[in-house]
């Protein structure tokens, strides 16, 4: 008896735990990681354990499920959606890669400008960190961080570089 109380409190101390975790992520759109509800479709990517890796750090971590991952890329703007305006403001861009892969690319407005004058198939090169989500992934962290403790990105439009 004493033994199966023991499991009960370990198991509710380990659920807690992971439930904290989850809880404490750091910049991402709508926070909590959660993946936000937009309208697009990617490719899918190999499934299981022995699942091909890529050259393409953004393509393997889609296929693997991967999230957190340092990435750089281009892509053209497929569409522009609303600002994500819960938390921190983010300027949200649609884009599709070479590979056919699309992401969304969360760019944090409250710690870097805005990209004016954005139009769909412009070209949009990009450094941040991905997010995996079923529709293809969020790339966010498109900014230097103000406070010096995680990698910054970029995103370059026309010349001019947004960080």
């Amino acid at each position: 008896m004493l033994k199966k109380n023991i499991l009960i409190v370990i198991g509710i101390a380990l659920l807690a735990f992971y439930i904290g975790r989850a809880s404490n992520s750091g910049d991402t759109p709508a926070q909590a990681g959660a993946a936000p509800e937009i309208p697009y479709q990617s490719q899918p990517g190999p499934s299981g354990s022995n699942a091909t890796v890529h050259e393409n750090p953004l393509a393997d971590a889609f296929a693997r499920q991967l999230s957190d991952i340092p990435v750089q890329g281009e892509g053209k703007v497929i569409r522009l959606l609303a600002d994500d305006n819960k938390g921190s403001r983010h300027q949200r861009i649609l884009l599709a890669l070479s590979d056919g892969q699309s992401v969304l690319i969360a760019h944090n407005i409250d710690l870097s400008p805005r990209i004016p004058d954005i139009q769909p198939g412009d070209s949009i090169q990009f450094k941040g960190e991905y997010v995996w989500n079923n529709k293809g992934g969020v790339v966010h962290w498109t900014h230097r961080d103000p406070d010096g403790r995680h990698a910054g990105g970029w995103l370059k439009h026309r010349g001019e570089t947004y960080q």
